[in-house]
């Protein structure tokens, strides 16, 4: 039987295969853009430099500030570049962090957006912006930050170090894992989150093991492209928020950590979340979904606990406290022992399974 759902398409043009960076200048010409700005990281700066080399003129400048949370600080310091180069465009090269500071630059100056994801992270397909002033991260959701163009090159990711890529493509994970339950999902997420999670369980152990594997390396960015879109096309529930409150509050690692709550959130919720459960059961090939995440962590030598993060123990109180200061629909009611339960398996690294957040 289909519910009904509501169903709105966004407004991005995304060009995915081998060797799709080539096509950047003349993307930038599609918009109209003249006077890009690349972004990246400060590890990504020798990247950074030769993108800016295949735009050519169409190149106004180079920031290289981007950091993790999107600090307002960074953005105020990128944004007095943005006016003194006359820039009308942005290019983003690199996974969460200069995507985000990309957003928040668009945010206040509604410039055209390129970006160029290389990790799994999945903020290029969405309207969502988090932003980190004073240890206080607070999200928004607004067609402003949507990208408008997206270039997908696989051969992008074959560098991309295989823990890094794991992590990365846990996070992934989580958006198609949450969008498989949320209040505003419908048929065409649910197919795509499923496949978008079969991909990345797919690939992810087969690059631990081989990292230049190409056809692993599709498997992985087609999956987190999947998984991206679920991010983008519904509402996140209590995985997303409580990664929100321990990376913004704890100044931990993004990826790192949505790979170690996952599990314990899939675990958490899977007795409210029947029909979430047994596609996951499909994508992955069988039971024990939470406990065969973990394990691709685990196995690939990433962290699985909190605490490896930097997390101290007595942070787990505040973490508690700050996941249930909002109302927010989770298809499980929060329960403050069972979420406190969680948040300390999380820290401790346990291994969850069907009866670990048992009543």
């Amino acid at each position: 039987m289909i519910t009904p759902f509501v169903y709105e398409g966004q407004p991005y043009r995304v060009l995915f295969g081998h060797g799709t960076l080539d096509r950047l200048p003349e993307e930038a010409a599609r918009l109209g853009c003249n006077r890009l700005l690349v972004l990246s990281t400060p590890d990504q700066r020798q990247s950074a430099e030769q993108l800016a080399a295949l735009l050519g003129s169409r190149c106004a400048g180079i920031y290289c500030g981007a950091r993790m949370h999107t600090p307002v600080d960074v953005t105020e310091d990128a944004m007095a570049l943005v006016e003194r180069a006359r820039i009308d465009g942005t290019v983003a090269l690199g996974g969460g962090s200069t995507i985000g500071l990309s957003k928040a630059i668009a945010l206040r100056t509604d410039l055209s957006q390129i970006a160029v994801p290389t990790t799994y992270a999945g903020s290029e397909m969405t309207r969502i912006i988090g932003q980190t002033e004073k240890g206080e991260k607070t999200t928004q959701v607004t067609a402003k930050v949507l990208p408008e163009t997206v270039i997908y090159d696989v051969d992008l990711t074959l560098t991309l170090p295989a823990r890094l890529s794991v992590t990365s493509g846990i996070n992934a994970m989580a958006h198609a894992v949450e969008a498989l339950y949320a209040t505003n999902t419908n048929p065409i997420v649910q197919l795509m989150a499923e496949a978008g999670i079969a991909a990345l369980y797919r690939g992810l152990p087969v690059i631990v093991r081989s990292p230049g594997d190409t056809e692993a390396r599709r498997d992985a960015l087609y999956g987190a492209w999947l998984s991206a879109v679920c991010l983008g096309q519904t509402s996140m529930a209590l995985h997303h928020k409580l990664c929100h409150v321990l990376g913004g509050s704890f100044n931990l690692p993004h990826a790192e950590t949505h790979t170690i709550v996952l599990p314990h959130v899939l675990a958490y919720n899977a007795p409210a979340a029947r029909d979430a459960v047994e596609a996951i059961k499909r994508a992955i090939g069988g039971p024990g979904i939470a406990g065969r995440i973990y394990d691709v962590a685990q196995n690939a030598g990433v962290p699985v606990a909190l605490r490896d993060l930097g997390m101290l123990e007595s942070g787990i109180d505040r973490a508690v406290e700050f996941a249930l200061a909002n109302s927010y629909a989770n298809p499980r009611p929060l329960e403050p022992v069972l979420l406190h339960r969680l948040i300390a398996n999380a820290w401790a690294g346990v291994r969850p399974d069907h009866d670990t957040y048992k009543q």
